[in-house]
């Protein structure tokens, strides 16, 4: 650390008025000469890019905080590269180096000296330029602002001076560099001297954070700096400028008209407007800008490959008869006038690329999944092609079912309406779809797939056969049910019948012998549909399947409420309605389509005892 005297302190701003006033100075001597060549088209001269090195003054204000900090003047140079991209606006990125010692104007004790540390800044920054003349100009005035990066930081000797024990007081042993974002802004003078160099003057604004330098931001007895404090100053600079770039050429002045000649016979262009070219379709080729100055009848004459071909007329429509290269040609003529030849000129030649018509072809017709169950759905598929002269489209249709979205390539086969046997028994169809692809000059193709539809009847449920309480007797509801409604649909061999017989909490047997209502109560139906005599049915006794469950109730209860023209529903049994505890005493009635799986409350199946059902015969 290096101590000054007060002699050595800052100058005034007169140093850098005069350094600006004489730059200004000779950029206007030089501009008054120049300031009619600077008023070209733009681009006058070549500065697309500006690379240069300047130098110059750097001048600080003081900041009244804590000891007064003040950076002694001093001198800055660097580089800077512009590149104007625009006519009014460039870009330009700069380095400044500046020596700028550090000095306390207030001594750390009264009566002390001042204490300065050698200190440099370097500053990194990055500006739009705003010009007042347009590129290219002799003399460019400009406005910019941007920001910087300033690296405040102090001399080694300065640093070593501040750790040395003999200065331990001063508590400025952490001394170190202070990094800071802060803004420039300004403006300033730039002069082409020659095609390629140039003068540029510069007068800079500074502001940032001041920099602390990890000094106490306090007064503790040794050197401190107070924190968020701002600090101000002034670069001027001056430097040369090497320019990069193309100058700018006006382009020549357009050659002389030729003399003025007759007009020849104009025999105009031909065209076949836009798309497609195809075999076997009509082309129509126009002829247009076709005149004649002496305003004589025009005759037309056309060639097709070289064959004549068409009668006089602006327009001619042929139909090719094969694909590729087709020439076309046109001259026309104008009569005879005088002693004049008749006169003829001809058109461009156009040359057209006929393409060829393929019929369509279908492939990959296809069904997924190709086995379903009746009412089920399955997608339909298929790759149909044409030819650049034709348009396809798709139809569908099946010998059963119906089709969804039958237009497209892809379709919906819906299983719904095939036909099958009523009753119970289990069925299968192969139906055929069918796609067919149909191009716009009729021509059609078609392919098929097979898909397999399965009929699977369900399961018929009938009402629930009541019982009353700790009864197997089956009542005249019950036997309506077994007698007009199960009995007559028994009659359909793909059907089981199935009865699975159960009893309520409150019936189970208070003793060890388990109950055998729900045993009982499907014998008796049972005997109701299969007695022969009287009043009973006779059901096939191969085809019905038995299950008593006791107290388990797997499946919905499902009671049967069934009245007469004498005895009204709700007086076909006593206590009227069926009542909850009524509905688990029941006897479930299926008929089961053979092959099919049986209702989820059937177990296994069950004999009932033959001398049981003998000793029932028909029960009334």
């Amino acid at each position: 650390m290096k101590l000054f005297t007060p002699s050595e302190r800052s100058r005034s701003w007169s140093r850098a008025l005069a350094v600006a006033g004489l730059a200004v100075a000779l950029c206007q001597g030089a501009g008054a000469q120049e300031a009619a060549a600077s008023k070209g088209s733009g681009d006058d001269l070549p500065d697309k890019v500006e690379l240069g090195a300047f130098g110059g003054g750097s001048f600080f204000q003081q900041v009244n905080k804590g000891l007064g900090t003040k950076l002694v003047n001093g001198g800055a140079f660097g580089f800077r590269a512009t590149e104007n991209f625009w006519k009014y606006i460039g870009l330009e990125q700069a380095f400044t180096y500046s020596a700028n010692n550090v000095r306390f104007l207030t001594p750390v004790t009264p009566g002390g000296p001042q204490l300065d540390f050698g200190h440099r800044i370097y500053q990194y920054s990055l500006n739009p330029v705003f010009y007042f003349s347009e590129r290219g100009s002799k003399i460019r005035p400009f406005l910019t602002v941007g920001v910087s990066a300033l690296n405040f930081t102090p001399t080694d000797s300065g640093k070593g001076w501040a750790r040395n024990p003999l200065n331990a007081g001063l508590l400025a042993s952490g001394i170190d560099n202070s990094l800071k974002v802060g803004m420039n802004y300004g403006g300033g003078l730039k002069w082409h001297m020659t095609e390629r160099l140039g003068l540029r003057f510069d007068v800079r604004g500074l502001m940032s954070p001041n920099p602390t330098f990890r000094l106490m931001d306090s007064n503790a007895g040794g050197l401190y700096i107070p924190r968020g404090e701002k600090l101000h100053g002034v670069q001027t600079t001056l430097g040369l400028s090497y320019y990069i770039g193309e100058k700018y050429v006006p382009p020549p002045p357009p050659p002389p008209p030729p003399p003025a000649a007759l007009a020849p016979l104009d025999a105009g262009t031909l065209s076949a407007g836009t798309g497609t070219l195809c075999q076997g379709r009509a082309i129509t080729v126009r002829s247009s800008g076709v005149s004649d100055p002496a305003g004589r009848n025009i005759t037309y004459k056309w060639k097709v490959n070289g064959q004549p071909m068409g009668g006089s007329t602006p327009e001619l429509t042929f139909t090719p008869d094969r694909s590729g290269s087709y020439m076309v040609e046109m001259e026309v003529e104008a009569p005879n006038a005088g002693s004049h030849p008749v006169r003829t000129a001809k058109a461009n030649t156009l040359s057209m690329n006929v393409q060829a018509y393929n019929a369509p072809t279908i492939s990959g017709v296809s069904a997924n999944p190709p086995a379903i169950t009746y009412g089920q759905t399955s997608s339909l598929s298929a790759r149909g092609t044409g030819s650049a002269c034709s348009t396809i489209g798709f139809q569908w249709s099946a010998s059963e079912g119906s089709i969804a979205n039958g237009t497209s390539a892809n379709a919906t086969f819906d299983s719904k309406s095939v036909r099958f046997e009523q009753g119970g028994k289990i069925q299968s169809k192969t139906v055929t779809v069918t796609a067919k692809v149909t191009d716009d000059r009729g021509a059609s193709v078609s392919g098929t797939a097979a898909v397999k539809v399965d009929y699977i009847p369900a399961a018929i449920r009938f009402s629930d056969v009541i019982f009353g309480k700790n009864s197997a007797r089956v009542n005249n509801c019950g036997k309506r049910i077994l007698l007009e409604e199960v009995a007559p649909k028994a009659a359909d061999p793909d059907y089981e019948i199935v009865m699975i017989g159960h009893i309520d909490q409150d019936e189970v047997s208070k003793t060890k012998r388990p109950s055998t209502l729900d045993m009982q109560r499907v014998a008796n139906a049972y005997a109701v549909l299969t007695g022969g005599k009287g009043t009973c049915a006779n059901v096939d006794t191969s085809r019905i399947k038995v299950d008593w469950t006791g107290t388990e109730q797997v499946s919905e209860m499902q009671p049967g409420l069934c009245g007469t023209s004498a005895r009204a529903t709700t007086k076909e049994r006593s206590g009227s309605m069926v009542s909850t505890a009524d509905q688990n005493r029941r006897v479930e009635v299926w008929l089961v389509p053979k092959g099919t799986k049986m209702p989820a409350a059937f177990k296994n199946a069950k004999e009932i005892d033959a001398k049981l059902l003998k000793r029932l015969g028909c029960p009334r």
